[in-house]
C-alpha cells in the first residue's frame, strides 16, 4: 500500500495530519529536499509540498518529475497561493495535450 506525504512549514500542514496523511513540517529548503529524497526513496506515491518551499527546491522537485512515484503536487500554504501550483498544473496539461488550452485570444 502506498503512502501520501506532506511537506512545508507546520502551521500550514498540520491539518492533513487529521486526514490520515503523513505529514513532515521543515524549516528550510535543504530539509525539505532531504524529506522529499526520502520519500521517494520509500512507500510514497504522492507528496503535497507548500508552494513557499517547493520554490526552493524546483532542482529535487524536477528530478522526480518524470518519474511515476512520487506524484508531486505543489499547495498554498498559510501565507496564501503564490500561484506556483497552478502554473505546475498548466506545464503537466500542456505537456500532455500538446498545446496550452488555457490561451485566450481575449
Amino acid at each position: 500500500m502506498y503512502n501520501i506525504g506532506v511537506i512545508g512549514d507546520y502551521d500550514s500542514i498540520y491539518g492533513f495530519q487529521a486526514l490520515g496523511l503523513s505529514v513532515f513540517p521543515v524549516k528550510s529548503a535543504s530539509e525539505g529536499e532531504q524529506v522529499l529524497k526520502h520519500l521517494a526513496e520509500s512507500n510514497y506515491a504522492v507528496v503535497y509540498i507548500t508552494e513557499k518551499f517547493a520554490v526552493q527546491m524546483t532542482k529535487v522537485i524536477d528530478k522526480y518529475r518524470e518519474a511515476l512515484t512520487p506524484a508531486i503536487i505543489l499547495i498554498p500554504g498559510v501565507s496564501g497561493n503564490t500561484g506556483e501550483g497552478v502554473l505546475g498544473v498548466k506545464k503537466s496539461v500542456e505537456q500532455a495535450v500538446g498545446s496550452d488550452i488555457l490561451f485566450s485570444n481575449n
